[in-house]
């Protein structure tokens, strides 16, 4: 699998990043067999979170084995000092680690979540308190609405985070305000030599019926190899872009893995004609929970 580095935190990541939501509600033995699909295939770069469901707890048993081969990220969404450190130190015990190479502050999507966890007693004076400590290496920051980009560009101002988490794909790209958005937060990014990641690569659309779901993403997905093929596709022609975490559901790991195989072989201009001809192809952002 094709490696970029992570900014100037220097690890050379696999472009697929193991998304651990996809681990919140599977037995063991479900979790063990997509983790063992991820390794074979090259991902060394892992992401969970807290509010993950029971991922950490899944994902933790592999760590005596595979902790020195991999990059480690998880993520803290509660909003204080005091609560983020309580939750970051549950996270290692979870994980079965005593050191995180990454801490995010998780779904910072505007600038009333940004405020709070800035703030003198806010979520980042824990994760630079972890860092201090030793319990963790680098601090980033990710977000999933509308005004990600633009909120973590602000983010940038007020902190220099080391890693960014925001949402990009094909049909986002096609709004300009939110596309002027993600190239100014890009060219900061770059700036700076922050490791940038994002999300919502395999989105299709808003859930239209959120009590039949056929998958357990947040998003309805794409599920079929063609389109999969054209959105990793998509993502991956642009350099910027160090690393996607793949879709919270196992079963498309082994779509997005075999995506990533044949996306040197589309242009994005290829890809883009794909998805501009996929049927009901919109913003993940209308209606969503943030």
């Amino acid at each position: 699998m094709q490696r970029r580095r992570l900014g100037r935190i220097g690890h050379h990541s696999s472009v697929l990043i193991y998304g651990g939501a996809a681990l919140g509600e599977v037995t063991q033995d479900v979790a063990d067999t997509s983790i063992e699909i991820a390794l074979a295939a090259g991902i060394n770069h892992f992401d969970v979170a807290a509010s993950y469901g029971e991922a950490e707890l899944r994902l933790g048993p592999w760590m005596p084995r595979i902790r020195g081969d991999i990059f480690l990220a998880t993520k803290t969404g509660q909003r204080d000092a005091e609560s983020a450190w309580v939750e970051i130190n549950a996270s290692l015990e979870r994980l079965q680690t005593d050191h995180l190479d990454l801490i995010q502050l998780h779904s910072v999507g505007n600038l009333e979540r940004l405020d709070l966890v800035t703030a003198a007693d806010g979520a980042l004076t824990a994760a630079v308190r972890a860092r201090d400590e030793g319990l963790v290496s680098w601090i980033g920051i990710t977000g999933h609405t509308h005004d990600a980009p633009a909120t973590h560009l602000e983010a940038l101002r007020r902190f220099d985070f080391d890693s960014v988490l925001s949402p990009i794909n094909w049909v986002l790209s096609q709004d300009a305000a939110y596309l002027a958005g993600y190239e100014a937060l890009v060219a900061e990014v770059q700036r700076r030599d922050v490791a940038f990641m994002t999300i919502k690569t395999v989105s299709r659309r808003n859930w239209p019926d959120l009590d039949n779901k056929s998958h357990a993403t947040w998003y309805e997905p794409f599920a079929d190899q063609f389109n999969i093929d054209a959105a990793v596709a998509w993502a991956l022609s642009h350099p910027e872009i160090a690393g996607i975490p793949t879709a919270g559901d196992v079963r498309l790991l082994p779509l997005m893995i075999e995506a990533e195989r044949r996306a040197a072989s589309t242009s994005r201009e290829e890809a883009a004609a794909v998805l501009e001809r996929a049927p009901d192809h919109s913003s993940p952002f209308i209606d969503i929970p943030i």
